[in-house]
Order: structure tokens, then C-alpha cells, then sequence
């Protein structure tokens, strides 16, 4: 018989200690899976619905087919697999800053990873994502620019993981990214707080478009539906 909660592997990193964790939850009548940084819970199995839209809604918006697609954070691989979802998907590179979150897939330790690893489109690559954000790409360098970005690392652009993230957050840091954008390309993003017409007005500053949408979903835990945000914002299609 399975134990009712179980550490399947704990590990240090820069950014603290990485635990995953599966534990029988009687409310929710599931198994479920929790990814936890310290202290913090960054990602649970039993709440998934707005990983999956930031995926489905970020393609939604991006035109053409034989798409480049780039996501910020694997997590347990919602938002990569549902990209995977998309058949005009050609390319799937996901960077996530934990080394121990990529192994965990490779390793089969979270639900569906074969989905992900066993897919040919996917490459998983160990790094940070805002320092690929933030670096200069020029006009020479045609083949390192997306047509989509999926962004799911910060709780919000007000609630950051680490202090240094900060500075992406803001017209100069959302210019460097959109650079690495094909034209008409997309920015998306996960957040847990409600829209904030603050950083849409920084969206609006750097892409033609944006907006956010609200997604509900049930929360068993509390009895009610809960809510994230997903923002999509996109270029314009002569630009870059």
C-alpha cells in the first residue's frame, strides 16, 4: 500500500532547498503532487487549469504553424506539455533554473514526464530564464528568436521568487524579451494575483496588444473556485 505522504527526493540548490513531494489528499479524492522551494509551495498537481490555459492561450495568439516556442519554469510540466498539445508546435525549449526539476522528469518521478521527455520537439535546458530574457540579441542571430514565450516562474511581477528578477519586470526588461520574439511573436504569462492594470500598462508600452485573462477553477481545499491571471500580450506583425 502507498504511504499517505511521501518526499520523493529532496536537494540543495542556489536558491534554496527543492523538495517534491506525493501525498494522498482525502478531500480531493487524488494523489497529488507538490513542488515546494523552501518554504514555499510552487507548484501543486491538485491546481492546474491556469498552467494549462497560459499554454492554449499564449498559442492561441500567435499566428502561423511550425512554431518556436520557449517556456520559463518546467514545474511538473503542465504548460510545456499542454504547448506540446498544439500539433503547429515544431520546437519546445523549456528552461528551468532548478537542475533537480529537469532530472525529476527525466527520472519519470511526476505524472505524464514521458509525454514530455519522450518527445522529440522538447529540449529541457538547465539555466536561467530571465538572463536569456535580459540579454542583448542582434539582428545576426535569427535563430534564437520565438514565437511564443510562456512565462510561469514568479508568483506575480509584484511577488518575485528572488529580488534579482525584479528588473524584468519593468519597459526595459519586457524590451529586451520582446526582442527575442519573431514578428507578430507572443509574451505570456502566468500570475496568482488578480490583473494589475499597472504592469498592462507596461505590456502596452513595449507590444501592440495586451491583456489579461481571469481563469477560475475549483478549489476543493476551500469549497469554492479559486482564480489566477494570464496575461498575452503580442507584437506587432511588421515589427522585428
Amino acid at each position: 500500500m502507498r504511504a499517505r505522504f511521501e518526499e520523493l527526493d529532496y536537494q540543495p540548490t542556489s536558491l534554496g532547498e527543492v523538495s517534491l513531494r506525493r501525498r494522498h489528499d482525502p478531500v480531493a479524492g487524488a494523489e497529488v503532487y507538490e513542488v515546494k522551494l523552501g518554504d514555499e509551495y510552487l507548484m501543486s498537481s491538485l491546481f492546474t487549469a491556469a498552467e494549462v490555459e497560459l499554454a492554449r492561450l499564449g498559442l492561441a495568439s500567435a499566428p502561423g504553424d511550425a512554431l518556436r516556442v520557449l517556456v520559463g519554469g518546467l514545474g511538473l510540466g503542465y504548460t510545456a506539455r499542454a504547448a506540446l498539445a498544439d500539433p503547429r508546435v515544431a520546437e519546445l525549449t523549456v528552461v528551468e533554473a532548478l537542475a533537480p526539476v529537469i532530472e525529476w522528469h527525466r527520472r519519470g518521478l511526476v505524472p505524464h514526464a514521458a509525454e514530455l521527455t519522450g518527445d522529440e520537439r522538447t529540449r529541457l535546458v538547465h539555466g536561467d530564464f530571465f538572463a536569456l530574457a535580459l540579454s542583448p540579441l542582434g539582428a545576426d542571430s535569427p535563430g534564437r528568436r520565438y514565437d511564443a514565450i510562456l512565462l510561469d516562474i514568479d508568483h506575480s511581477p509584484r511577488h518575485v521568487l528572488n529580488s534579482a528578477h525584479a528588473a524584468f519586470y519593468t519597459p526595459a526588461g519586457l524590451g529586451r524579451l520582446a526582442a527575442h520574439l519573431r514578428p507578430a511573436g507572443v509574451f505570456a504569462m502566468w500570475s496568482n494575483d488578480p490583473p494589475d492594470d499597472d504592469f498592462l500598462d507596461l505590456l502596452h508600452d513595449v507590444f501592440a496588444e495586451a491583456e489579461a485573462h481571469t481563469v477560475t477553477f475549483p478549489n476543493p481545499l476551500q469549497g469554492k473556485d479559486a482564480a489566477n491571471t494570464v496575461y498575452i500580450a503580442r507584437l506587432a506583425a511588421g515589427l522585428r
